[in-house]
């Protein structure tokens, strides 16, 4: 252990969205699961929840002596990756945690979380066992591909049931609030930045109260914010295949037009055709509009970063 006068502190970052039943069964269990040996600063930064949450934390008592509780209260639903990124901007901690509020990351692995940091690692990734009650074969089969695709792309490798569920040592901290992106995806920075890492494995609970706030339409704008984000493999990819395009049916039209007006059509292609013709321009519109869609992507991510606009906008923090 860390041996000091004083005890290191360890934050535990906890983004909330309406989570104001899972907040006291939170705080219990981490006062009876997390080892001592350490200070614990819980921020729970409330991304614009419209129930009691805020109101639950404020009047929350820590339990242990070495135990703190604040709240950062976002103006707005800013949305999970930025409400991580609030708290890690503001903790204290010599390392942190980020760890949901509905129990289904389980406190209790922190303590096999700290062994690892003890031990030298920097960055220590929670591994969700494979669990089919955790979330429905639809939700299982697009994160699998969702996976398969970001890896193909990227020079990073994320792993398929790697979870924001992990804790950081400060080092990765400050270089982590070096990124200004507004479009992110929390993990896949924390994987591109390195460092020595460690993998813990855990069994997610079942959600204790609420549904999940992450719907079909986030989750789907997050994996495109996270291809565009992490590789430039796509951009590039409609550039070779514009230029391929261009390429054969550049050469097709030179052999076309030697072969209809040079030798008079000796193999009676009858190109011709208004039809076949149509077919032609039809299918290469199609890839110019593809390869404009995928542009536009990027477009609008630099559109996103020029604009400058606050990544969050903090009401009051909760102090306590």
């Amino acid at each position: 252990m860390k041996a000091s006068t004083t005890l290191p502190t360890i934050s535990l970052i906890i983004p909330c969205f309406n989570e104001a039943a899972n907040i006291t069964p939170f705080v219990q269990a981490c006062v009876t699961t997390l080892p001592i040996g350490y200070r614990y600063e819980l921020l729970f930064v409330d991304d614009g929840s419209r129930d009691a949450t805020a109101r639950t934390i404020s009047t929350l008592k820590p339990g242990r002596e070495d135990m703190t509780i604040r709240c950062l209260e976002l103006s707005r639903n800013f949305g999970k990756e930025v409400a991580v990124t609030a708290g890690l901007h503001d903790c204290r901690g010599a390392a942190a945690v980020i760890i949901d509020a509905d129990l289904q990351h389980p406190p209790a692995t922190i303590s096999k979380f700290i062994t690892a940091w003890e031990q030298g690692a920097e960055v220590i990734i929670g591994l969700r066992q494979a669990d089919k009650q955790y979330a429905p074969w639809v939700k299982r089969q697009g994160s699998k591909l969702f996976y398969k695709i970001l890896n193909a792309l990227s020079s990073v490798e994320i792993l398929p049931n790697a979870t924001d569920f992990r804790m950081i040592d400060r080092v990765v901290i400050d270089e982590f609030n070096r990124f200004t992106e507004r479009s992110r995806m929390t993990r896949g920075l924390i994987d591109w930045l390195g460092f020595r890492r460690e993998y813990v494995e855990f069994k997610p609970a079942t959600r204790l109260h609420g549904e999940a706030a992450y719907s079909l339409r986030k989750l789907t704008g997050l994996a495109l914010n996270s291809i565009v984000g992490m590789s430039l493999v796509p951009l590039k990819l409609a550039g070779y295949l514009g230029l391929l395009i261009t390429l054969f049916f550049g050469s097709l039209g030179a052999v076309i037009a030697v072969e209809m007006f040079a030798l008079h059509d000796p193999l009676h292609l009858r190109v011709a055709n208004s039809v076949d013709l149509a077919v032609l321009i039809i299918f290469l519109i199609g890839i110019v509009l593809m390869a404009l869609g995928l542009i536009g992507l990027y477009i609008a991510t630099i559109h996103t970063e020029v604009a400058n606009r606050p990544l969050y906008v903090v009401r009051a923090p909760r102090k306590k």
